[in-house]
């Protein structure tokens, strides 16, 4: 097992909602400041293969926890395919490449669940990966960033480079993306009914026909999960995290009305897409591996991302 403690570590997207999360995970493991290093885009732009190579030159890291992504839910992926499969393609290649270059210890690569195919038996197992194409809509993105598995696969057996690979499933909790126009489901949802219920508004308009189900993971629990495979895996075999509950979105809905206080109608827009018709994933290679699984109730875990967005509303407006 390796110990993080003494190693240097770049988390890319560490600034970021999954970011802070794992962050606070590495200091708590003992890592400290001098030796955690999290890029800011402003400062290095991870499409760019010159900025990578001038982040492994400047931080030298011993452990690279790949979190950056350009993502978002079925609207933006549907606005943007081309520049959500070149951003993630590009960094993930980059990235693995200097990886390769640098002579680092460990490569942690943070896939996703829109990898897996669009009719995909539940609960979704690792192996059945490869066992068909996505949902279209977020196809670009879920193709892009499981290439890097191919890739990482490829720099194992050739050049020894070891390395992790886990396939959180959709994440919630206090510090997510709340902007309508990238927001995932819960997030939107959250921000709607609140703004409904504030707004004193007699409905609220929900994509799709509600029929889709999800699986969801609380950004803590997820964190945990990618600092035990840095510490654990030294091959990229993929490795589900997952949330433990299926819910049907119309479900969610009136689960996320409740904790908002929200007791508009709800009605929905069957003219927009559900995307992938079902989410739930088989979490036993995380258990036997890992030694993870879920500790966040769901319940518990949406009260406390309601009131940290009410918390924050005052200074976004």
């Amino acid at each position: 097992m390796l110990d993080l403690a003494g190693k240097r570590i770049v988390v890319t997207g560490g600034a970021g909602f999954l970011g802070r999360a794992v962050c606070r995970v590495l200091r708590d493991r003992g890592v400290t400041e001098d030796r955690l290093f999290v890029p800011r885009r402003r400062d290095f732009d991870l499409t760019f293969e010159g900025d990578v190579k001038r982040l492994y030159e400047t931080a030298r890291p011993d452990v690279v926890i790949h979190l950056a992504a350009e993502v978002g839910g079925i609207g933006a992926n549907m606005e943007q395919p081309g520049r959500f499969f070149y951003a993630n393609m590009a960094m993930g290649l980059h990235l693995v490449e200097h990886a390769r270059r640098h002579g680092l210890e460990k490569f942690v690569h943070t896939g996703t669940v829109c990898a897996y195919p669009k009719h995909c038996p539940i609960p979704f197992r690792e192996d059945d990966l490869w066992n068909g194409y996505p949902e279209e809509t977020n196809a670009p993105y879920g193709v892009a960033k499981k290439a890097i598995f191919v890739m990482l696969d490829g720099y194992r057996r050739q050049y020894g480079l070891k390395s992790a690979v886990v396939v959180p499933v959709n994440l919630y909790g206090p510090g997510d993306n709340f902007d309508p126009r990238s927001s995932h489901v819960i997030p939107a949802l959250i921000r709607k009914c609140e703004e409904a219920r504030l707004a004193g508004a007699p409905d609220v308009v929900c994509w799709g026909t509600g029929s889709a189900t999800r699986e969801f993971l609380y950004v803590d629990d997820a964190a945990e999960g990618i600092v035990r495979a840095a510490e654990k895996m030294e091959d990229p075999l993929p490795i589900n995290l997952g949330g433990g509950i299926e819910f049907p979105i119309r479900d969610l809905v009136g689960q996320i009305a409740t904790a908002c206080g929200y007791s508009g109608k709800i009605t929905w827009d069957t003219s927009k897409p559900d995307g992938q018709p079902r989410r739930a994933l088989d979490i036993s290679r995380a258990r036997k591996l890992l030694d993870w699984e879920p500790k966040q109730p769901f319940d518990t875990g949406l009260a406390t991302t309601v009131r940290w967005w009410r918390e924050q509303k005052p200074a976004v407006g």
